[in-house]
């Protein structure tokens, strides 16, 4: 860890729920690797079915550990653990990630260097397999269908991405923003418990004219969604509910509208027909569930 008083502390913020083992291996991998910044680690606990808040903590005691007392999802431990980060950076970082260099400095620099910048990634790669590139940035989610894509998704990594520039949303996985930031736009949104947050969390920072950066000189290596599944009930009803969520808080006029019929029919239509061919009539149901938790938000919490 630098020792330099000018070193900017940053908060590394992670959520563990049902997950001591992979948060054990992404502090570790922390501990082992960064020596040319300052930080400290917060790990929120979200609930885990076991006290895992207590094995953490006697594992691990310059951690600083958090119980919370119910699940907050995704936004609301996030944001738990940023109220108690002291760094001038904050970090959030998933628990099912891992690093094997030492490169949080890249991301400082990318601050440093580009003055609008609100937020920086690093590159994030698949943690399996061939460790290919699962994250150089996003492209613009579009009007009606809110579909984008991830830049680099699937690509072998031979460096073709190490470099610096903006780009549309940040990844949750591995997202640095400056705390005085989050003071000037806020805490992450807790409505939408899980996905999509982060890039509402980025359409909000940018609407106050702050930019979204990618720096792939630092690489993180994300297990990906093991806590909930690829193709589960919750991350279907989640994805559904909050895409339309997304649409009613960021779209204006009849785009909105348009957004909102076109996700809630055609493309739910669409979604359960290719569950239902596999077998899946959870996921099916799950799609629809969505749909309805969406209508039955009050106010959409405008």
């Amino acid at each position: 860890m630098c020792k330099d008083p000018s070193c900017p502390l940053i908060s590394i913020v992670t959520i563990n729920y049902n997950g001591l083992n992979d948060t054990s291996e992404l502090i570790e991998s922390i501990q082992a690797y960064i020596h040319s910044t300052s930080y400290e680690i917060i790990v929120v606990d979200n609930a885990s079915k076991k006290d895992e808040a207590s094995l953490l903590k006697e594992k691990y005691p310059v951690v600083n550990v958090i119980a919370s007392p119910s699940n907050l999802g995704f936004s609301g431990g996030n944001n738990l653990g940023i109220k108690q980060a002291k760094g001038e950076f904050i970090f959030l970082l998933n628990n099912d990630t891992y690093i094997t260099s030492d490169c949080f400095h890249y991301l400082i620099d990318s601050f440093q260097e580009n003055p609008s910048a609100g937020m920086v990634c690093p590159k994030i790669c698949f943690a399996a397999g061939k460790q290919n590139i699962q994250y150089a940035g996003y492209t613009t989610l579009s009007n009606i269908t809110l579909r984008n894509k991830a830049i680099g998704l699937g690509e072998k990594d031979k460096g073709q991405y190490n470099l610096q520039y903006k780009t549309a949303y940040a990844h949750g996985a591995a997202l640095m923003i400056r705390k005085k930031t989050i003071d000037q736009i806020g805490l992450m949104p807790e409505i939408f418990f899980l996905y999509y947050e982060e890039i509402d969390w980025s359409t909000k920072l940018k609407e106050e004219g702050y930019e979204i950066w990618y720096n792939g000189n630092c690489t993180v290596f994300h297990k990906e969604s093991q806590s909930t599944g690829q193709e589960s009930p919750l991350r279907t009803f989640y994805m559904m509910r909050n895409r339309l969520l997304y649409a009613w808080r960021h779209k204006r006029g009849i785009t909105k509208w348009l957004s909102i019929v076109y996700l809630s029919t055609i493309a739910a239509s669409k979604n359960s027909i290719q569950f239902m061919t596999k077998g899946r009539a959870d996921l099916a149901a799950a799609t629809y569930k969505g749909i309805i938790a969406f209508i039955n938000i009050p106010h959409k919490l405008k």
